[in-house]
């Protein structure tokens, strides 16, 4: 092991590696505090070929390796849980290339979304990927959690955003698979393996990214409303208005909006008196599209809404935005919370909402359900904040009880328990009760295949 060890640090060169305690301990601890992780060497490397090196290294001596980008996700993948060794992509941030004409860029592992995000702008063009840890979330991570977020109902996961990706196999070999093409027929489209896998199956390290032209129009209302069905039948009604111009429809709940006044600076409530249930709709389009005369003649006109804004400058529309995207935060100063990440048919989820509210209710009296998030694709971020008065520690220690109760509705509804967080270590064990045994068994013969000596990430998306 310590040749071994000798051997990783060389092939990361000499900035490429730390055994600095105090540099290790960020990257063992996920942002919500509920995974601790352990770890004594952090490897660095800059290049898609020093990966390859690790890799190759860490197969042939059977040195388990745990990859990271920017460490914001929510179900403990990318956290070493035994000790493995961790294997950070931040160094390998660059933009290779932006072809604005072809409508593609070119980002290695380690670039943030953000600066993706930046890089498209600079040419004119839109990354519409947009989460709301996207200031510290990279793209390698993106791309191996099949990440979501807001603009899902007009553009798509993740996965429906990437045309190809540079990526190292579990025994150091390189699949350059960085393809610009709409269309390559030519067998299996072995990119899809590796989107989603959680670093499972190889390492990302590149990625070829779709662009798209910038919305010379952007419109964006908060809508107040009875309740969800009335969401639901609003969100058909301004598809048809805009002509499927809508690129988010977000669902929040009025204590989930106090909660975000209450806690979060600089933030106020447009509206002139409480509702039960908002939506945050966005449309987008190119000039001359008449957007915001749609929207506003679909409002106005509509008896499912109660009173509405439309923001009338980008300040306004960042605050509303403000006021979606700070729920996950403003939940913390509240206490525990329980949180699941759902999905349902679109039409299922009012009753959805109805049932898993109550059950939850029935077992945990007085618990305060925050539901929220992408109405407009069925995930919806299903949390609920500990009781008043409750200890903290009592009520997260029923997370397990919870969760069982909220994915055996789900799975009535025909739903998925991981909408767009994935499985990591969180649900590789409850996925078991929901995946039939043919599926398990093909994503096991995967793992096997490309990861026989099981170095890669172990423990997390499926046991073997």
């Amino acid at each position: 092991m310590t040749d071994a060890i000798a051997r990783l640090k060389e092939a990361s060169g000499p900035k490429g590696w730390s055994e600095d305690a105090s540099e290790i301990a960020p990257h063992l601890q996920e942002w919500r505090g509920k995974y601790q992780g352990k770890s004594f060497l952090l490897l660095k490397p800059d290049s898609t070929q020093a990966v390859a090196k690790i890799l190759s290294i860490c197969n042939e001596t059977h040195t388990a390796i745990v990859p990271q980008g920017g460490n914001t996700g929510l179900v403990g993948g990318q956290i070493p849980f035994n000790n493995e060794i961790l294997l950070s992509l931040s160094r390998m941030n660059r933009i290779r290339a932006v072809d604005a004409p072809g409508m593609n860029m070119i980002a290695e592992a380690g670039a943030t979304l953000a600066a993706v995000q930046d890089a498209a702008v600079k040419a004119d063009r839109l990354f519409p990927l947009s989460i709301a840890s996207e200031g510290s979330a990279t793209i390698g991570g993106n791309v191996s959690t099949n990440a979501g977020g807001v603009h899902v109902l007009h553009y798509g996961n993740t996965r429906e955003l990437v045309l190809g990706i540079e990526v190292v196999l579990a025994d150091g070999r390189v699949l350059d698979m960085l393809r610009t093409l709409r269309k390559d027929n030519t067998g299996y489209d072995l990119k899809q393996l590796f989107i989603g896998a959680e670093g499972t199956l190889g390492i990302v390290t590149a990625a070829a990214l779709k662009l798209f032209p910038q919305p010379a129009e952007r419109v964006t209302a908060l809508v107040a409303l009875r309740d969800p069905q009335a969401a639901i039948d609003l969100l058909s009604r301004l598809q048809a208005a805009t002509g499927g111009a809508l690129s988010a429809f977000e669902l929040m709940p009025r204590l989930g909006l106090e909660f975000v006044l209450a806690h979060i600076p600089q933030t106020a409530d447009p509206l002139a008196k409480p509702s039960p249930w908002y939506v945050l709709a966005e449309a987008s389009g190119g000039a001359n599209s008449h957007l915001e005369e749609a929207m506003e003649n679909a409002l106005s006109s509509s008896d499912l809404v109660t009173d509405a804004v439309i923001a009338r400058s980008d300040t306004q529309r960042a605050a509303l935005w403000k006021l979606r995207e700070s729920m996950s935060e403003a939940q913390k100063p509240e206490g525990g919370s329980i949180k699941h990440d759902v999905s349902v048919p679109i039409n299922s989820i009012p009753a959805f909402l109805k049932e898993g509210i109550a059950a939850v209710e029935k077992l945990v009296p007085g618990v305060r359900p925050v539901p929220f998030g992408h109405l407009g694709d069925g995930n919806i971020h299903f949390n609920f904040t500990v009781p008043k008065g409750c200890d903290n520690t009592a009520f997260l220690a029923r997370w397990n009880e919870v969760q069982d109760a909220v994915h055996d509705i789900v799975n009535r509804y025909h739903g998925s328990i991981s909408a767009e967080h994935g499985l990591g270590i969180m649900k590789v064990h409850e996925i078991e009760r929901y995946k039939s045994a043919a599926e398990l068994d093909v994503m096991r013969a995967l793992k096997r295949t490309l990861d026989p000596n099981n170095i890669l990430n172990p423990g997390k998306v499926v046991a073997v």
